[in-house]
């Protein structure tokens, strides 16, 4: 069984390396016509993937989905935030509460990098169990106690494009045991693959 922990994270891409793919992954994203702004069929992929993250971890509620395309920053072409609680307007406002999430991130923030840098799935049911990522910004800044991630394989070019992630602000099992969440989130990274392989038939059709 697949599983992850600190001696496999002490070996992820550190902030400072360079990214090898950038120039090839820019030039594939223009190819597919995806760039800086929101696509409203990934931002309906990304509520279908923290419904199926609820599940598979049986969440109280649901938790923040990303389709994230990296370049100089990560940028959230598909998003899906909690609503907030209408019975409380005022739950913004109180400690522990949900974040408001940007579309757009710095490259040294959360843990897509990561998986783009190693180009396999990353599992984090705490992230603070994790002495690699537990000082990661997004911890004090946004929240974040979960992650789970894999990486956007282009067939064609076989550049990494970015993730398909989830991240909450509790710590997850992801499933009875770790190699469920890496399973469904590999899965889901294979669906997103796949809505992009039949808009890039329908751009060399046209």
């Amino acid at each position: 069984m697949t599983t992850f922990d600190y001696h496999t994270a002490r070996h992820l891409m550190t902030d400072g390396e360079q990214d090898q793919e950038l120039e090839r992954r820019r030039q594939r994203l223009h190819e597919l016509g995806l760039g800086d702004r929101p696509d409203p069929e990934f931002d309906a992929f990304a509520a279908r993937l923290a419904e199926g993250a609820a599940g598979l971890a049986q969440l109280g509620g649901t938790p923040y989905a990303m389709v994230n395309l990296i370049t100089d920053h990560q940028y959230f072409t598909g998003l899906y935030a909690p609503p907030a609680d209408p019975a409380d307007p005022s739950a913004a406002d109180q400690p522990g509460s949900r974040p408001d999430v940007s579309r757009v991130m710095d490259r040294d923030h959360g843990y897509c990098p990561h998986v783009v840098g190693r180009r396999t799935a990353l599992v984090l049911p705490d992230v603070c169990a994790y002495p690699r990522f537990a000082g990661n910004p997004v911890v004090d800044q946004i929240g974040i106690r979960t992650y789970m991630g894999a990486p956007l394989i282009d067939p064609v070019t076989d550049v990494t494009l970015g993730t398909v992630c989830v991240v909450d602000t509790e710590p997850r099992p992801w499933g009875r045991q770790a190699q469920e969440g890496l399973e469904f989130i590999k899965s889901q990274a294979r669906s997103l693959m796949e809505i992009l392989e039949e808009r890039s038939r329908d751009r060399s059709a046209r």
